[in-house]
């Protein structure tokens, strides 16, 4: 089998509490809504759309995001210069978002920042 895309379609994140995470991705991070239904909402982050959906019947009001578990381990959003990364970090920091600060990936040679959302789920900003 030789699977053929053009790229990801999106990314659908589940998340425990629906608006305080819809406030954080579009409030916080100003990314813009281009689909919203009850329990659903859908962003464009560059040219993949990202959607976050509520909590089903069987979601543990008390579940988190763990990096350590089969599946996703983190997602990162690309930024064209380290005046981007240099931006974000201070605007993180006046949301009261807890990041790392500007780090560098030596495996990568990148320059980068790293947060979680309120669900913990892990984000990173690399420089391209």
């Amino acid at each position: 089998m030789e699977l053929h895309t053009p790229g990801v379609h999106h990314l659908a994140l589940r998340v425990t509490d629906f608006e305080r995470s819809k406030n954080f991705y579009l409030e916080k991070l100003g990314f813009k809504a281009i689909m919203e239904k009850p329990g659903l909402c859908l962003f464009i982050a560059g040219t993949t759309p990202i959607a976050i959906i509520g909590p089903g019947d069987s979601t543990n009001k008390s579940d988190h995001f763990d990096p350590f578990k089969v599946g996703l381990d983190h997602i990162a959003f690309a930024c064209e210069n380290k005046s981007d990364l240099e931006k974000t970090a201070a605007e993180l920091n006046k949301e009261g978002i807890k990041n790392t600060g500007i780090k560098h990936d030596a495996l990568l040679d990148k320059d980068y920042i790293a947060f979680k959302d309120p669900d913990n789920i892990s984000w990173e900003y690399y420089v391209v």
